[in-house]
């Protein structure tokens, strides 16, 4: 088994690409160790020390670490989780995976928030996704459209410019009713 590791827009983050299917659809977000029960793959990846964060895409694994922790000295701890993983035949996420999804949304904009989902589904989350996250819909109020970032945006020094400039004006220039985007915490 062969790892490849490409660098996200985030320093404290890592994309690695184990060249097979990691999660057949959807995301998973381990934002501390202690989320992780669910999931062999993400505890292994914890159990390095230094690790802070593990997200789970379709063919990929996404890790934040500490800062104060250099990539040089946990890079192979990592490789070698991944591959010990892949290696034991034990299931990415045990049970029923709670698939990563935009949060629902009752109310007067419904046609709005389906306008607002589709972009995000069609133009936006395929490009983060090859950066090593996700952003999922969370609400909408007023014209302010509330988004959660996951993986390598989540702390991003870029994703601030992205949501701005990027999906902000994406969203307005498609949808009038839509003024300002915002992040929200999980």
């Amino acid at each position: 088994m062969f790892i490849q590791t490409e660098s996200t827009p985030n320093p404290a983050t890592l994309k690695f690409l184990p060249g097979q299917s990691v999660l057949g659809t959807g995301t998973a977000d381990f934002p501390q160790a202690d989320t992780a029960d669910k999931s062999p793959l993400a505890r292994r990846i914890f159990a390095v020390d230094g690790v802070t964060g593990v997200f789970l895409g379709t063919d990929f694994v996404t890790v934040t670490k500490a800062e104060a922790v250099m990539w040089d000295h946990i890079k192979p701890a990592i490789l070698g989780a991944i591959m010990e993983h892949f290696q034991s035949g034990q299931p990415v996420i045990e049970g029923e995976q709670a698939e990563s999804a935009h949060a629902a949304h009752d109310g007067p904009d419904g046609e709005i928030v389906k306008q607002i989902k589709e972009l995000l589904d069609t133009r936006v989350r395929p490009a983060v996704a090859q950066d090593g996250g996700d952003i999922t819909f969370h609400g909408f109020d007023r014209g302010i459209v509330y988004l959660h970032m996951q993986g390598a945006c989540a702390g991003c020094p870029s994703s601030t410019l992205t949501l701005k400039m990027g999906i902000e004006n994406l969203l307005r220039h498609y949808i009038p009713e839509v003024v300002e985007v915002r992040p929200v915490a999980a």
